[in-house]
């Protein structure tokens, strides 16, 4: 609810990382990891903002951020991680119920 993000290993009760107020305070509505590319996760905000992180270029802040215009209630990620033709896209779904599917650039897509 306050935008923080926690990476936990099953074996530990204790965070391996943490993130304090990684959406300027928006609660997160969604947070997904790359099915392509295990180093990247996304988060959508409640202010229909979606963060990309990668962990392998950057584990401190996110590395790009991308307003939406339209009211986004959730999202999901789709693509097939046993090919390798970096294909990743994001379903969003709209307030309004329209669906918006986006593919994202293959540096945050390829294995």
């Amino acid at each position: 609810s306050d935008g923080s993000i926690r990476l936990h290993q099953m074996t530990s009760e204790y965070p391996l990382l943490q993130w304090n107020d990684s959406t300027n305070g928006q609660p997160i509505i969604a947070l997904q990891w790359a099915l392509t590319r295990p180093a990247v996760f996304f988060v959508l905000d409640t202010s229909s903002n979606i963060y990309i992180w990668d962990l392998l270029e950057n584990d401190l802040l996110p590395v790009a951020k991308q307003a939406i215009p339209e009211n986004i209630v959730t999202m999901a990620l789709l693509g097939e991680p046993e090919k390798t033709n970096g294909l990743l896209g994001i379903v969003l779904a709209q307030e309004s119920g329209q669906i918006d599917i986006q593919y994202v650039k293959k540096k945050w897509a390829l294995p």
